[in-house]
């Protein structure tokens, strides 16, 4: 069994005097030590062996008892466990403190390069668990591991699950925030990362007027997760602060190209490292709609909309900033940092979108063929996944009928469109294979940069819902079927071809299907 070893933000930083788990306000602390609460009969349910292999376990490990104490907080050698102290802006409003409500992180594991830190969430109380109880329920946690893997096999930058786990207990949730709670079965998830920290990590001591604990913390962040960055003082903090923007302006350009929403880019769900972390009430585009999100809770103003996730990039980026004008008193310096996001954007989005349309020569027109479609496509409801994932068909001796012949399983009512909105179609399809003729020396080239620019398989919202409805059954076939399917969002997978459709009828607007709440 590999051995876990204490975490070097717990050996290096700041510890919260109390071991208490109670609610309470933190100062001049990077974390709060917290002993684990075991349960009494725990239970793994799923392991995602691609990630137990980059952390070094054996078959065996993963059957073995200590294997499960490890990773569902049972064993009593975790006596370095900690929650971590930040704060940040939620829906656009400072929130103050909010911290690991009910994430523990257990120590890390190394592995070649990489030191690995291990948490788990849904274990129990910590000092940062304000109203709640510390705890996860089944139906988030399944989102979560799944989720998690899912992101790193399409190539997204993610924290990654380990494995899913039944606590035994159950927990009491309202769904629905209607005021008709009920219990459900409890879980935990064992999230990895190289780093947990958080934008809300810097902003908490900046907010506090905490200067010594915000420099201790970014200083530590440099030495262990940029430690190529070998300058000093102010520049030091600078081209930190430049490589968060560049890492985080990649991450949402990856999220756009797969038609993933997060649904809650608070600030405190936002990774230093540029990592997707937080899977909530997150979800994929089905019909292509840059005004869809899908969080209940924002409903109303649609903040964290697909289409305006890389201006909340920014928005967020412009929050750490703020924190991090404490240590270096230069606000010229760090908007010019902002506005490289400003002028970047629009550069790598040309290039997303260029790659998913297998476009490779330069070409002036490019920029209106691309607004075009993204004019095109919200109009009649159309799948984003299927109809680039189809698009890959088409080639520059391709006809319009043999083109529609391809790209028509894509639309959700193709019989119901207006002749008007067919027409748009037509002008676009005839002028897009028209560019494809420039292209014809690319042909090979330009269809594997689409098979790996367009994935045929993501996790769908209904689908994890099947997942949830089966394990809640106690049958995890599903659960396994879908981990398997999701390793290879590339590829063909015949065997998998009936996950490669449009959302059903039936989960249009079922819950969990459509739209969730951040209730988990």
């Amino acid at each position: 069994m590999i051995d876990l070893k204490a975490s070097t933000f717990e050996e290096k930083l700041s510890a919260d005097a109390s071991k208490s788990s109670e609610p309470r306000q933190v100062l001049k602390s990077h974390y709060s030590l917290i002993d684990t609460q075991p349960f009494e009969s725990p239970q793994v349910i799923h392991v995602s062996n691609v990630m137990a292999s980059v952390l070094g376990f054996s078959n065996a490990d993963l059957n073995s008892v200590k294997f499960k104490d490890l990773v569902t907080g049972k064993a009593d050698y975790l006596d370095k466990s900690f929650a971590m102290n930040y704060g940040g802006h939620q829906f656009g409003n400072w929130a103050g403190q909010l911290g690991d409500g009910r994430a523990i992180n257990i120590g890390q594991i190394e592995n070649g390069d990489v030191q690995w830190q291990l948490q788990l969430k849904g274990a129990g109380p910590t000092p940062y668990s304000r109203r709640g109880d510390g705890y996860a329920v089944l139906r988030s946690s399944i989102r979560e591991h799944l989720c998690s893997e899912a992101m790193h096999h399409l190539g997204v930058p993610t924290t990654r699950s380990l494995s899913l786990s039944l606590s035994g207990n159950e927990v009491y949730r309202d769904m629905f925030y209607d005021g008709n709670p009920a219990y459900e079965k409890g879980a935990i998830v064992c999230r990895v990362a190289p780093s947990f920290i958080r934008f809300g990590n810097f902003q908490i001591f900046a907010a506090n007027n905490e200067k010594d604990e915000l420099q201790q913390l970014v200083d530590y962040t440099i030495e262990h997760h940029f430690a190529h960055i070998k300058s000093s003082g102010t520049e030091k903090y600078l081209e930190f602060f430049q490589e968060v923007t560049t890492t985080t302006l990649t991450m949402i350009m990856h999220w756009q190209r797969v038609g993933f929403v997060h649904g809650v880019m608070n600030t405190d769900n936002m990774s230093i490292l540029g990592l997707t972390i937080d899977y909530g009430p997150y979800g994929w585009l089905d019909d292509y709609n840059p005004g869809w999100t899908p969080n209940t809770t924002d409903n109303q103003h649609k903040r964290y909309r697909y289409g305006a996730q890389p201006e909340i990039g920014l928005w967020n980026l412009w929050q750490l900033a703020n924190a991090l004008f404490l240590l270096i008193n230069d606000s010229t310096a760090l908007g010019d940092i902002l506005d490289s996001y400003k002028r970047e954007y629009p550069i790598r989005h040309q290039e997303m979108m260029k790659s998913k349309l297998g476009l490779q020569k330069k070409d002036f027109n490019d920029a209106i063929l691309i607004k075009d479609l993204l004019d095109l496509l919200p109009i009649y409801e159309t799948d984003m996944t299927i109809f680039y994932r189809q698009l890959i068909a088409v080639n520059q001796d391709s006809t319009f009928n043999e083109a529609w012949e391809v790209l028509k399983i894509s639309f959700y009512d193709v019989e119901q469109m207006p002749a008007s909105v067919k027409n748009q179609w037509v002008k676009w399809i005839e002028n897009y294979i028209e560019r494809l003729e420039k292209e014809s020396a690319f042909e090979k080239a330009r269809t594997l940069q689409m098979q790996q620019s367009n994935p045929k398989y993501v996790l769908r919202n209904y689908i994890s819902q099947l997942v949830i409805e089966k394990a809640e059954e106690v049958n995890y076939d599903l659960l396994n079927e879908v981990y398997e399917m999701l390793k290879k969002p590339y590829e063909d997978q015949p065997e998998m071809k009936h996950w490669y459709a449009k959302r059903p009828d039936w989960a249009r607007n079922k819950p969990g299907s459509s739209q969730l709440s951040c209730s988990s």
